[in-house]
């Protein structure tokens, strides 16, 4: 998790990029949970470095963080589209420990971008479906597009979700559709517990140290590279070098031993999801292997 931007936009005035107008967090006095964006995305000097598999085609912009447009293995064409980011994400803020919300009304609306990372619609979710930072950070929106409405409209199919455990070592893209950018690594490895201020995540995966993930890539799809496949969703990383804080999350080993890894940045796993949405792409947290955590 984030802090504010300030510094980096700082930078970029220096340097002559141009930004709009700063957005203010849902708590202007709470510090920033997660790679969080403060600000709208501003346009980067840097080009996205050119990947075989992973573009940005089917990644969405958030006021505040990124995502994408998914489906599960399972899912129909005819089925609502759904949108994943991040649980700390949330317009309303972030949800407290324990705290699981499923089906609340929204009207949320994510930037559609294409593979050149170009926005080519406008989304808008019916409803949230799901959102947690308990054992995982995810949130999950339903849109009231179909799979088949977007891809005859606007060309854009979505990314699919992978219903299995991720492999350490698999080469990775972290496609961020606030910042338009993708960030390439792989995977070093999964950490028994992530702690982070309140927060406690579950079997997180923790990138190479050439994932260097900034605010507003909170939400971003993990991408196997060699099969498109959504693997993970970009959450958090280690700003500082201390121990446990917001910002500053640590790994905790089964037998309590902890570790900081300053500027290591980490994605919580996806794998489990699918199980929980079923006909209609709609959530069943009692369907058979559902093991997401229940209000």
């Amino acid at each position: 998790m984030r802090k504010p931007l300030v510094a980096a936009f700082f930078a970029l005035a220096l340097a002559g990029v141009g930004a709009a107008p700063a957005v203010a967090a849902p708590d202007a006095s709470a510090a920033t949970v997660g790679k969080i964006a403060t600000a709208p995305a501003a346009t980067q000097a840097e080009a996205a470095p050119a990947l075989k598999a992973v573009t940005l085609a089917g990644t969405v912009a958030l006021s505040n963080c990124s995502g994408s447009v998914i489906r599960f293995p399972n899912s129909l064409d005819t089925d609502p589209a759904l949108v994943m980011s991040n649980g700390h994400c949330l317009t309303s803020g972030f949800p407290a420990p324990g705290q699981v919300i499923v089906n609340q009304a929204s009207s949320r609306t994510f930037g559609l971008l294409n593979s050149s990372g170009t926005q080519v619609a406008t989304l808008r979710a019916s409803k949230l479906a799901y959102a947690t930072m308990t054992d995982t950070d995810v949130s999950i929106y339903q849109l009231t597009s179909t799979y088949a409405t977007i891809r005859n409209n606007y060309g854009i199919s979505p990314l699919t979700v992978q219903n299995t455990h991720p492999t350490a070592g698999t080469a990775i893209t972290v496609a961020s559709g606030y910042w338009k950018r993708l960030y390439s690594c792989n995977i070093d490895g999964f950490v028994y517990r992530l702690k982070e201020g309140d927060w406690t995540w579950k079997d997180s995966v923790r990138y190479t140290s050439a994932c260097q993930t900034i605010g507003g890539t909170s939400g971003s799809p993990v991408v196997d590279q060699a099969t498109g496949n959504v693997v993970a969703v970009n959450n958090t990383g280690n700003e500082d070098g201390a121990q446990c804080t917001v910002n500053n999350p640590c790994e905790v080993t089964e037998s309590g031993t902890v570790t900081v890894r300053k500027g290591i940045n980490y994605a919580q796993e996806t794998y489990q999801i699918p199980a929980c949405f079923t006909t209609g792409n709609q959530l069943n947290l009692n369907a058979s292997g559902c093991i997401l955590p229940k209000p």
